[in-house]
């Protein structure tokens, strides 16, 4: 999956210049950095949410997508009818509903779950579809550490049984080394390292990316 370069500017200031990059099929990416690294924006360029400047199209045309933003909606009816929105097979909504812990909240109003709650019923949603390309933009934020646990293990389950590319934008690095097979490092608008999580954890080449591995106690951030 090919990913032609673009940039993306705000009141003419330059917030994220992108080299071409590819994206494997059947792989996580786990998209780390410090906060205003350039991630989101990322994700938003891609998913088409936000138009990029010149040149144009981002992705290869014909892929389906799916975008999970930080900001959750729940429509007003049950959990398990705005579950079904994504797709009408029952069985799928309440495999995923008991996959992320909310089965005993199927029959409840979605407006008055908690900030969890709702972006567990957002991902259930979203994953009621198979796509070629999931973005998911900070999708266990308002989790707690079992919930997010939960939802980590559904979207490594749901990469594998789809074949598809994740992209998972996530300010914790603890879940990204625990998920991501790939890691998309930004730093202050650029991507400046990529590849295997492994080599990246084991021996980031650039400086930037040592100093925010030190952050989180791993090497000395020389």
């Amino acid at each position: 999956m090919k990913i032609q370069s673009f940039t993306k500017s705000y009141g003419g200031r330059r917030v994220l210049d992108l080299p071409g990059l590819e994206l494997e099929r059947g792989k996580i990416y786990g998209v780390i950095g410090a906060n205003g690294s350039g991630k989101s924006t990322f994700a938003k360029v891609l998913a088409g949410i936000t138009s990029a400047d010149q040149p144009g199209p981002k992705t290869e045309k014909g892929l389906s997508l799916g975008y999970m933003p930080q900001k959750n909606y729940a429509f007003r009816m049950s959990v398990k009818k705005n579950i079904m929105l994504g797709s009408r097979d029952r069985a799928r909504a309440e495999s995923l509903m008991d996959a992320l812990g909310i089965e005993q909240l199927a029959d409840k109003g979605a407006k008055s779950l908690s900030g969890g709650e709702t972006a567990r019923m957002a991902l259930a949603r979203l994953m009621m579809k198979d796509f070629d390309l999931l973005i998911l933009d900070e999708p266990t934020a308002a989790m707690d550490m079992e919930s997010s646990l939960k939802a980590e293990g559904l979207m490594a389950d749901y990469c594998r049984r789809t074949g598809c590319t994740l992209v998972l934008i996530t300010h914790s690095l603890p879940q990204a080394e625990r998920v991501a097979d790939m890691l998309l490092f930004f730093h202050e608008g650029q991507l400046l390292e990529q590849g295997e999580k492994q080599r990246l954890l084991a021996a980031p080449a650039c400086l930037e990316l040592r100093r925010f591995l030190y952050f989180y106690g791993m090497g000395d951030g020389r």
